[in-house]
This record gives C-alpha cells, sequence and structure tokens, in this order.
C-alpha cells in the first residue's frame, strides 16, 4: 500500500461517507435513520475485527511498521482519533434527526418529562412486560463480575443496603428481546434504559442507589480456529462461536457522566486499562436507528423499489410454467441479472426451485457463503437431495457473522442426503457458483450460475450484484474442475475462461495491466475500469500506479478501502477514483480492461485484497456475449456519470462529494432494468 495510506483510516472515511446521508435532507428521515443505524453497525464490527487485530499485535509486541509505515501503537492512536471524531458527528445526526422525528408526530421521550399519568402507564407496562425478563446480578465475594457479552448494553449501579456502609456494585443487562424503542401513547416513544432506570428500586429493593449509567463492552469477534488441528471443522466453529460472545475486551463505552468511581469498578470487573475506554457525549449504541428506521410510517421513507423480471424470463411463462422456464431462457442464450433492480426472486430463486422439481435434472453443486437463517436457496437443496438428486454443497462455515446460520444449514443439508463439505483447508470459499447437470434427450448438458453476490434474498433487496447463466461448454467444463478442488481435488490452474483464486487470478490481472501499461508506452489507446468494494493489496496498487503513470486512462470505482491515490504529478487527469453511496450498498465487482486487441470484461467475487487474492477462493467470470456485455458497460457507464451520490477521491486522500442532483446512477440502473423488463 501506498506510504501513508492507512486501510483502518480509509474504512473510517467509508463511514464518514455513509453518515453523510444521515444529514441528506433530500432523503426521507425514516431512511435517514437508516444510514446511521448502518454505520453505528459498521463501527462496532469495525472495532471487533480490525481494532481487535491491531491490539492482538500490540499486545504481542509488534514494533514493526505496516504498509502504511505505521506501528500498531500508532496506528491504534489515529484510529481512536478518528472514531471519536466519527462518533461525534453520529450523535449531531442522531440528535437533529430525533429533533425531525418529533416535528413528525413521534417524539422520542425522557422519563423525567412525562406527567403523573404517562409515567403511571409505563410502570405498569414496566411491571408486566420488562421487569419479568431482567436479571440484576450483584459483584460482592459471593458473586464474581458477571461476564459481559458482546455489544450488549448494560446498566451498571453503585449501591448499598440500608443498614450497611459499603458500597457494591451491580449490573443489569438491558434486553434486547424486547426491542429497544418502548412506544406509547399516540406515537411517543422512550429507550429501554430510561425505563428501567426510573425503575431501580423495583429490582433492588432494600438498598440506596447510589448512581447507575449505561456502560457497553465490544469484544474480539474475530474466531481463531486451527484447522489443522482440528477432527471437526464445524465443532471447532461452534466452540469459537460460544467463546466469541466472551472474548477479549477491545472497546468499553461510557458516557461524560460516569463517575470516577464506577469507571474504575469496570476497568478491574473487565481487567482493562483506560486506553480501552471510548467516552460517547450522547445516546450509547446507535444502532437503535436500525429500529427507529423501521417504524410504520410510509409517509417518512422512500417509495421501495419493485425489482423487475427479465423479460426473457416473462416470456417464457405459460400454463405449464408459471413462473417462467428458466432452463428454456438460459439455453437459448446468457442471460445477466442486475440485483436488486432486476428480481431475484424470479431469477436465482426460481433457477434453485425448478433444479429441485425437475425430474431432469440429475444433480446440483453449489457454494453458500452467506445465506441467511431464513433463506430460500438452501431449502431448494434440501428439497432436490430428498427427491434423490445428487447435491454437493459446500458451506464455508468460517464467513464471519453468519457462522451459525451457516452451520445449522449444513446439518439440515446433510440429514436430507445432500453431501456437504466445509472447503479447502487454509482457505475460505468466497466465490458464488452453481453447476447444475440435466438430461436433455440423449445428452447431458452443464447449467451455470455465477455471481457477485451471497444466495441470499434479503441482501439481494439491498446490495447491487450482478449474476450471469450460461451454458458456455468451456465454462461449463471450468467451473466443474473448481467443484472437484472444492471437494477435495488437487489444485489446478486448468482455467480456459474463468479466473479463480488463489491459483491464477492474481497473476491474470496483473498481467493484464501490465500489458496494457506496455501498449500505452507505446503509443497505444487504452483503458481500464475496475468497480471493486476496495483497493488495498500493495502489489495491484503498484501496478496500477504504474500504469495510470505510463499513460493508460483508468477510471476506478472504490464502494470502501482504497489505498492508492491519484498524484496529477504523475498521472496527469488519467487516473479518476470514485465511490457511489446511495440506496443500495454497492457490491459488485467488475474489471474492464481496452486495448488494441479489443475489451475484456469479467465479473466477480474478488476484491484488490490480499485475502482475496491469496488466502480465499474466488472466481472472475468473462462476460464476452453481446447482450451480457452491453448491459454491464450500461452499468458502468451510469455509476461513472453519477452526479448525484458520487464522492471523488483527491490527492491529499479527502473525498470530494460532487453533491449535483443532475445525474443519479441509481435513477440510470432503474432504467437500465426496465429495458431490460420490455426488451
Amino acid at each position: 500500500m501506498t506510504l501513508g495510506v492507512s486501510r483502518e483510516l480509509s474504512l473510517l472515511a467509508f463511514n464518514a461517507r455513509v453518515l453523510s446521508e444521515a444529514s441528506n435532507s433530500k432523503r426521507p428521515l425514516l431512511d435517514r435513520f437508516r444510514f446511521l443505524g448502518i454505520v453505528a453497525s459498521n463501527i462496532d464490527e469495525f472495532y471487533g475485527v480490525r481494532v481487535a487485530g491491531i491490539q492482538d499485535q500490540q499486545v504481542a509486541g509488534v514494533r514493526t511498521p505496516g504498509p502504511d509505515g505505521r506501528t500498531p501503537d500508532v496506528q491504534l492512536a489515529l484510529i481512536r482519533e478518528a472514531t471519536d471524531l466519527l462518533t461525534e458527528s453520529a450523535q449531531e445526526s442522531w440528535g437533529a434527526l430525533v429533533e425531525e422525528l418529533h416535528s413528525a408526530g413521534l417524539p422520542l421521550r425522557r422519563w423525567t418529562d412525562l406527567d403523573a399519568a404517562e409515567q403511571s402507564i409505563l410502570t405498569e407496562r414496566f411491571t408486566r412486560e420488562i421487569f419479568p425478563v431482567l436479571t440484576p446480578l450483584a459483584v460482592d465475594p459471593g458473586h464474581p463480575f458477571p461476564l459481559i457479552s458482546s455489544l450488549s448494553l448494560s446498566l451498571a449501579i453503585r449501591l448499598r443496603a440500608h443498614d450497611d456502609r459499603e458500597i457494591s456494585l451491580a449490573r443489569v443487562k438491558v434486553p434486547t428481546i424486547l426491542g429497544r424503542m418502548v412506544q406509547f401513547g399516540n406515537g411517543d416513544w422512550i429507550l429501554m434504559e430510561e425505563l428501567i432506570l426510573a425503575h431501580l428500586d423495583l429490582l433492588f429493593p432494600g438498598t440506596e442507589i447510589l448512581d447507575a449509567h449505561l456502560f457497553r463492552v465490544t469484544r474480539d469477534a474475530d474466531l481463531d480456529t486451527a484447522e489443522d488441528e482440528a477432527d471437526d471443522l464445524l465443532e471447532a466453529i461452534e466452540e469459537g462461536l460460544r467463546q466469541r460472545r466472551f472474548g477479549s475486551v477491545v472497546r468499553l463505552e461510557v458516557g461524560t457522566e460516569m463517575p470516577s468511581a464506577l469507571l474504575e469498578m469496570l476497568l478491574v470487573g473487565l481487567e482493562i486499562g483506560q486506553s480501552e475506554v471510548q467516552v460517547v457525549e450522547g445516546t450509547l449504541d446507535l444502532s437503535v436507528a436500525l429500529q427507529v428506521a423501521s417504524l410504520p410510517r410510509p409517509d417518512l421513507r422512500a417509495p421501495r423499489w419493485q425489482p423487475v423480471t427479465p423479460a426473457r424470463i416473462t416470456a417464457s411463462k405459460s400454463s405449464a410454467s408459471p413462473n417462467g422456464d428458466i432452463f428454456k431462457v438460459i439455453a437459448e442464450g446468457d442471460l445477466l441479472v442486475h440485483h436488486p433492480y432486476e428480481s431475484f426472486e424470479a431469477s436465482v430463486d426460481q433457477f434453485f426451485a425448478q433444479a429441485a422439481d425437475d425430474p431432469e435434472v440429475l444433480s446440483i453443486r453449489s457454494t453458500l457463503y452467506r445465506t441467511g437463517a431464513t433463506s430460500s436457496i438452501p431449502a431448494h437443496l434440501i428439497r432436490a437431495a430428498q427427491a434423490g438428486k445428487e447435491v454437493v454443497v459446500l458451506v464455508e462455515l468460517k464467513a464471519r457473522f453468519d457462522e451459525a446460520a451457516n452451520i445449522e444449514w449444513a446439518r439440515r443439508l446433510e440429514e436430507a442426503g445432500a453431501h456437504v463439505v466445509y472447503g479447502v483447508m487454509g482457505l475460505k470459499t468466497h466465490c458464488k457458483a452453481t453447476l447444475i447437470a440435466r438430461r436433455e434427450g440423449s445428452s447431458i448438458h452443464r447449467y451455470v450460475h455465477l455471481s457477485t453476490g451471497n444466495y441470499n434474498p434479503k441482501t439481494a433487496r439491498g446490495y447491487t450484484d450482478i449474476g450471469l447463466f450460461t451454458t458456455n461448454d468451456a465454462i461449463g467444463t471450468d467451473v466443474g474442475v473448481l467443484f472437484n478442488f472444492l471437494t477435495g481435488a488437487a489444485r489446478t490452474s486448468a482455467y480456459k475462461r474463468i479466473l479463480v483464486a488463489p491459483d491464477h487470478l492474481r497473476s491474470e490481472i496483473r498481467g493484464r495491466i501490465e500489458r496494457l501499461a506496455e501498449q500505452a508506452r507505446d503509443g497505444a489507446e487504452t483503458s481500464i475500469t475496475i468497480k471493486v468494494n476496495a483497493l488495498i493489496d500493495p502489489e495491484m496498487i503498484a501496478a496500477l500506479d504504474h500504469a495510470a503513470e505510463a499513460g493508460v486512462s483508468m477510471d476506478l470505482i472504490v464502494r470502501g478501502m482504497c489505498g492508492l491515490l491519484p498524484n496529477p504529478a504523475r498521472h496527469g487527469t488519467r487516473l479518476r477514483i470514485r465511490s457511489v453511496i446511495g440506496d443500495y450498498l454497492e457490491h459488485s465487482r467488475i474489471y474492464r480492461f481496452a486495448g488494441p486487441e479489443g475489451v475484456e470484461l469479467f465479473a466477480g467475487s474478488a476484491d484488490l485484497m490480499e485475502r482475496n487474492l491469496d488466502r480465499r477462493v474466488e472466481v472472475l467470470f468473462p462476460l464476452a456475449e453481446g447482450e451480457v456485455r452491453r448491459k454491464t458497460e450500461e452499468i458502468l457507464a451510469a455509476l461513472l456519470a453519477d452526479t448525484s451520490n458520487a464522492w471523488e477521491l483527491q490527492p491529499d486522500g479527502a473525498w470530494e462529494c460532487l453533491a449535483d442532483t443532475a445525474n443519479s446512477s441509481f435513477e440510470a440502473l432503474r432504467q437500465v432494468a426496465i429495458a431490460s423488463s420490455q426488451a
């Protein structure tokens, strides 16, 4: 990575861009709450994963500078400074949004501002609904300091018995099962912790409450599973999940009014120092904004886009196939779908559903990464296995924060008779691929689906992804080789059309960049357009930097972390880097290389990160057919023309918002989808 560009600070800068949408008055109110809640959740994950990793280095005594030229000590100091600023901005957004919510007839109330009648109503409700689920935990010689689970919101209480002079500590967890927003009256609401604070006397009768304050703990969320030492990877991951809730503490959030004596009790009990403390001026745990965003007030949110169905699928519908004949559609030619503009249910879900029910389908092989606890896709695979089809599923147990759901699906698939594998030792399987073998007459035909996104209907409604359906023989053969590798065959580089990590994806991308750079030096017109979630791999950064200097025209659309900076002195105006933040989370990865020999287009699961190129199984697939290529070019063109939701990276590392509403990629891409549904 270019010296001075920190991946952590770059990630925080991405969250600052997302947070800016919470202040965008052009957006409806509840949508702005959603952006605020997303940032709050992202910061929690950032501490649990990124900060935890750097703290581990610090504890291990690492003093060697990282790729950005900074030691762990320096990185942590900069991170704390940046997160404090981001947290301050988030609190300002929360305050402003709550005021607007009040004006919209949904006031956030404080207990002390309620009249006697309102307090009486809420006390009765507290006694009936909330009190039974609370567990006060004392800390004394007979009751050790309780285990505080990660990201739980708690009250720390100093108290003493009326007949005792000794001060003791107690903890009450704010329950999540009831939701944090307690609604009452005609649209009024109050935070759960306010109700608990107002009724501590019911929880601790016969004591004097000295003070009570909120705190929140964030723990190391990384699973440390030694695959080579685990006899059963599934059981090892399950044990890791149990340990995650009580990993080492990386952050203690407290309010500004937390007394030093009470804070010291927490530090001793949690066995941490002052450096892990983050003092928050305002409301702890702003992920509650996501709950606010779900309030039943459609007048306060933008109308939800209804994904359209590609015209070819619609045309294939009949009385015999009311949902369309997906295999007939694919056999007639490659099909590219762009979610959530185009329907996941009408395309991907039907691909699996019809495969499960079609007696001519002999086998299904698929990868599941983040499929979700309620996804229909593994349910279709279970039905296929129960019908006697050969079903092979690679379930990636190490998909962070989706491990529990994946373990459950793995067990259910095995019980149904599917062959379930957990991937390749030492690698995380991140590619999204499905291969179906179908008998048609006297021959067997292969149907392939490759995607940039997960087999998850929920994320397909909020993440932009593209998927390719094809019967191309070469791609089908390649995907068959890939699955043989995933299920236990030796690694191979014998792929003809797809690019696979960690085998040759890195060298193939680098080779294309270097070839275009050489052609540019010789005077040829060359260009590179890359859309990824992150660009932080040092080798790729260097290759792109040198190519821009050599004369390659370059447009990079990087959603999050970016370790490359434009340098007008060396690049002129040839290197342009932008980020698009808006209605959906940009998730698709697209690579376009153009030179004298023509244009190559790929899409897939890989970002330009070391983990994707070296430690994961990733796939980039070609987008070569006419309609598929044209549609992909339209997607890229819309994103590059966006002046409404785009930010441009400046030479000093700052991101500049274009803030021109004239041209929105989201509206342009909706038009692309509508045209596809009417073709």
